[in-house]
């Protein structure tokens, strides 16, 4: 038997703003909107490259998927008008909507579906959903709008995986050009990319629903610096500013002609360990470096109080999630206890790499500080996006204070050639049960397990999840308080 299935919602559910009637649209100002963001995308495929600053700009916008995930994390249908299920849940037949384009006029299909998801597949680790990937044993086209997924074992969160940017929809004659010039189905086409980086999008006059998208044209700017956030929010030049700078939001919180809004994320800021390192690779080494950060003064003093502690690579707003900040607490005396044990001798010197971030490069000095009270000398590598990219992300590093966006990624940890090289069967078995678990209660007990098994090995030393900021122009309504996925949907957005 087969169940239907076009609208799906998780257990991790935000308060979602009420949907707009199409009469408040209509009376809107058809006016262009000038973003402002702090990280600027390498690439413009999101299926190819790790960066979450890819999807902020391009996804919903320019590219969509088979499924689209809502602010309240709701799954509801995108390129696919619905979806069956099979009753061992290891089938998904997903009918592709009829009549849609890509910018350059190419139809979609069920083959050009069943092509783009094979090309993902075949990417391996550069596609961040690579564990979805591996757990789809085929994928065919039916017909000319039927794509059927089968699974090795059943997924839970595979509709919600395949409304992330990774799982964009590329057309197979278009997708070796998405890097500098991405054509997709979305409401909005590229236009240029300027000598500043800056991105022009513009609405497309044949998007399959003429009145889905209000904003006639959106430009994407990318300011890391939180005093130049705070400038350009002064100056009138932006008309949002998503994912603030915490720094940026307490000077811009009292302007007449701007709001701030404050919601949750699924972000885990961490300090990423090098596992392949000695001493790194002992968890008495983690385990110290974990409890010398005093938390909750992190926040305060580089979140600007914007954030919640953390103790393991679950979000508050993620499933199941249970905080485990008493496993490895903050304490001094204990930490250098765990490094003589270790056979430490201080100062232990190790680099600390820090992205282009604002949460970065303020907060790198904060555990510098931390860390030269238990014996270990942290020196600060300031890095563009690039080089993190190169050399951090390829496993070139000893810590690095970085922020994981992507909702539910714990399966990150149960890859060895991940970037940190964490490297435990007992973790893998534990991710690997719960992924084909039918039982919904066996799978609750195993995710706590799972959080559980990444405190006890100090696998990273988690700080935060950041209460997300951001600022928009008063009359710009349809902007998100909440973000699940690190994305920005333009068409959802209108002027009153």
């Amino acid at each position: 038997m087969i169940s239907r299935r076009a609208m799906i919602s998780f257990p991790w559910v935000w308060a979602a703003t009420a949907s707009v009637p199409r009469s408040a649209r209509a009376r809107s100002q058809y006016q262009a909107v000038t973003i402002g963001l702090s990280l600027r995308p390498d690439s413009l495929d999101p299926t190819r490259a790790p960066a979450a600053a890819i999807g902020e700009v391009v996804h919903c916008n320019i590219f969509e998927g088979l499924t689209k995930v809502l602010e309240d994390s709701q799954v509801v249908p995108c390129l696919a008008s619905h979806w069956d299920i099979s009753d061992d849940r290891l089938r998904y037949r997903f009918s592709v909507r009829p009549g849609v384009l890509f910018h350059d006029g190419s139809r979609l299909d069920a083959a050009v579906v069943a092509s783009s998801l094979l090309r993902a597949q075949a990417l391996g680790t550069a596609n961040k959903l690579v564990e979805t990937w591996q757990n789809m044993a085929a994928v065919r086209a039916l017909d000319a709008q039927t794509v059927e997924i089968t699974l090795r074992h059943a997924d839970p969160f595979l509709t919600f995986r395949l409304g992330e940017p990774p799982a964009a929809i590329l057309h197979p004659e278009t997708a070796g050009q998405a890097v500098r010039h991405p054509i997709g189905t979305g409401p909005y086409r590229f236009v240029r990319r300027g000598a500043d980086g800056e991105i022009e999008l513009v609405r497309w006059s044949e998007f399959r629903d003429a009145n889905a998208a209000a904003i006639p044209a959106a430009s994407f700017h990318f300011i890391s610096n939180p005093a130049e956030q705070i400038r350009a929010i002064h100056a009138g030049e932006l008309d949002a500013l998503f994912a603030a700078a915490s720094g940026s939001l307490d000077g811009v919180m009292n302007l007449s002609d701007y709001e701030v809004l404050l919601g949750s994320s699924s972000g885990k800021g961490l300090v990423a360990i090098n596992h392949r390192r000695p001493p790194l690779n002992d968890a008495r080494v983690r385990r110290a470096l974990t409890m010398a950060i005093d938390r909750e003064a992190f926040i305060r003093e580089v979140q600007h109080r914007y954030g919640v502690a953390l103790g393991s690579h679950f979000a508050p707003s993620e499933s199941d999630f249970i905080n485990l900040t008493a496993v490895n607490p903050y304490d001094p005396a204990q930490a250098r206890s765990l490094l003589r044990e270790a056979g430490v001798r201080a100062p232990l010197t190790l680099d600390l790499a820090l992205p282009p971030t604002p949460y970065a490069l303020r907060g790198g000095p904060v555990v510098a500080r931390y860390l030269r009270a238990v014996g270990v000398q942290a020196r600060l590598v300031p890095m563009s996006w690039e080089a993190w990219m190169a050399q951090v992300f390829r496993g070139h590093f000893d810590l690095s204070l970085i922020l994981h966006v992507e909702p539910l990624d714990y399966a990150i940890y149960a890859r060895p050639d991940y970037y940190f090289g964490y490297d435990s069967a007992e973790f893998r078995a534990l991710v690997v049960n719960h992924a084909i678990s039918g039982n919904p209660r066996e799978q609750h007990r195993l995710f706590r397990q799972i959080q559980r098994k990444l405190a006890d090995d100090a696998a990273s030393a988690w700080i935060f999840t950041p209460q997300i900021g951001s600022v928009t122009r008063k009359g710009l309504k349809g902007v998100p308080m909440n973000l699940p996925l690190f994305t920005h949907d333009v068409g959802a957005m209108y002027w009153v």
